[in-house]
């Protein structure tokens, strides 16, 4: 299995298991599933509402002996309402405790919008905290913490921007070792990809295959199929492989961690063999040729009348 290191010289397996939308009932087993195929690699957050699942899985594989605990890498995120610095550190205890083990591998900040305490998905204003209410240097910091605390072995964050990324890194004690965000070949992100090269910066891809089961209500109606774009069908009948498999196969060729969710067993296997799939540099040229800019989790949710945040402020 492919790897990415880190600046400590510590090993991710780049290819893992997306947990986003599993339903309760489904996740177990799809995590099950995925570590008896040899997926070493589980990506969580309190907000999918099922890490206490989670970790039920974990425990029992565990116990089962199936697979140790150093043996898996483990990501979970801050959500929104925990960016106070007294906040951070419970909200991962409390994830540790729900996927019952000691330490995450990776925490992330889930994203660079602070809401109120205990609101899940903020609806209006006064739901939400500016940035210069609680700016992401302090939420920050309490991340370098709790990573001093031995409580997760590496830190970094999910949907920044490259402005924000950059503030982090002379703010902060510790550079961010991640940065997850959507990525396929509709959304290829090369800007993003050259300046985390270049600051040492890993890239972990979430929704790889297009995440066409989303809730309607993040749908538009006459959004494209990432699955059924012709290059893409392409390429996987040349090849005798599934869509899917090229898309995840196109991510871990370009040296970026991909996490596709699925809780159906054939896929959950189908997925891992995309790892082997090597592309030409003939069919990533093909593939460069998608980029449409196109973001299918557009972030609207986090824009509200009056409300501190905008797409603009969010992207850059």
């Amino acid at each position: 299995m492919k790897t990415l290191q880190f600046r400590n010289g510590d090993k991710m397996p780049a290819f893992g298991l997306g947990t986003w939308k599993s339903k309760p009932g489904e996740v177990y087993t799809a995590v099950k599933e995925a570590i008896k195929t040899g997926y070493r690699h589980i990506d969580c957050a309190p907000i999918y509402g099922n890490e206490k699942e989670v970790g039920k899985a974990l425990t029992e594989c565990f116990e089962e002996g199936i697979v140790k605990r150093e043996d898996l890498w483990i990501t979970s995120k801050l959500w929104n309402d925990s960016h106070a610095a007294e906040d951070v550190e419970p909200a991962l205890k409390k994830t540790l405790s729900d996927l019952q083990i000691d330490y995450l591998d990776l925490f992330l900040i889930h994203w660079p919008v602070a809401i109120k305490k205990g609101v899940s998905m903020a609806q209006k204003a006064s739901d939400f905290f500016s940035l210069k209410e609680i700016p992401l240097s302090v939420t920050w910091r309490a991340m370098e913490d709790v990573q001093e605390k031995g409580l997760t072995t590496h830190i970094g964050v999910s949907n920044f921007n490259i402005d924000k990324l950059k503030s982090l890194t002379v703010e902060g004690r510790v550079k961010p070792e991640m940065n997850q965000i959507e990525m396929h070949p509709y959304l290829q992100q090369e800007d993003m990809v050259d300046f985390c090269k270049r600051e040492g910066i890993l890239l972990t891809a979430y929704s790889p295959l297009g995440s066409k089961d989303r809730p309607s209500n993040l749908k538009s109606d006459d959004e494209p199929l990432l699955l059924e774009d012709p290059v893409i069908t392409k390429i996987a009948e040349a090849k005798g492989v599934s869509p899917a498999q090229v898309l995840i196969a196109w991510s871990l060729n370009r040296d970026i961690s991909v996490i596709p969710k699925s809780v159906n067993p054939e896929r959950i296997r189908q997925n891992y063999k995309a790892a082997d799939i090597k592309l030409s540099e003939q069919e990533m040229q093909e593939i460069a040729k998608l980029d449409r800019g196109l973001r299918f989790v557009t972030g609207n949710f986090w824009v509200v009348e009056e409300g501190p945040y905008t797409l603009e402020s969010l992207w850059g």
